[in-house]
């Protein structure tokens, strides 16, 4: 059943007689309720989304940084975490042999080695700012060029990528250099 335009836009008699007013008004919406189930004055909803913001404060413990002040530990646990998610995630059913998503993304020619190179010079970026000196940096760097070039040829390119594991690689010079640092 379809309705005409004069239903939509006309008032509409119910059976008893009385006039229903139709859904732009105010008084035929009743309260709006928010998922928390407090209701939203009205003078809220004119004023658009101005009043939604986001607050990046001093007080905020995420202010300036998308993964908050993190300890020294914690930066070399979440470059490991994602060494090994890269590289060594998954066994290939029925064999030994892992691989990360540097292996699946590798797949997708030219970008998909673009875009795991990317993520391993972040590491190594990341590297850097937790004082790394150049020499290991320089090592780094040269297994992510390897990984990068290498892994640009079809197919054995991909078998590379899986069994040098260049991230995993860093990821070890990083600690062994960081073991023969002194703590504090």
């Amino acid at each position: 059943m379809t309705m005409s335009d004069d239903d939509i836009l006309a008032p509409r008699r119910s059976r008893s007689g009385s006039t229903r007013t139709t859904s732009s008004g105010p008084e035929a919406r009743g309260p709006i309720i928010d998922q928390d189930g407090r209701e939203i004055r009205p003078e809220t909803l004119e004023q658009g989304f101005r009043e939604f913001r986001f607050e990046l404060g001093k007080d905020n413990p995420f202010a300036g940084s998308p993964f908050g002040n993190l300890t020294r530990e914690q930066r070399i646990a979440r470059l490991e975490a994602i060494a090994k998610l890269l590289d060594v995630a998954f066994i290939l059913p029925g064999t030994n042999i892992r691989y990360g998503i540097d292996g699946l993304i590798g797949l997708i020619p030219i970008v998909g080695d673009i875009i795991t190179t990317a993520i391993s010079l972040w590491l190594v970026r990341e590297a850097r700012a937790l004082g790394a000196p150049w020499y290991v940096t320089a090592r780094m760097l040269g297994n992510v060029a390897l990984d990068g070039v290498v892994g640009m040829v079809p197919f054995a390119g991909d078998a590379f990528d899986v069994m040098f594991r260049a991230n995993m690689r860093n990821v070890r010079l990083l600690r062994r250099w960081l073991d023969k640092q002194p703590r504090m």
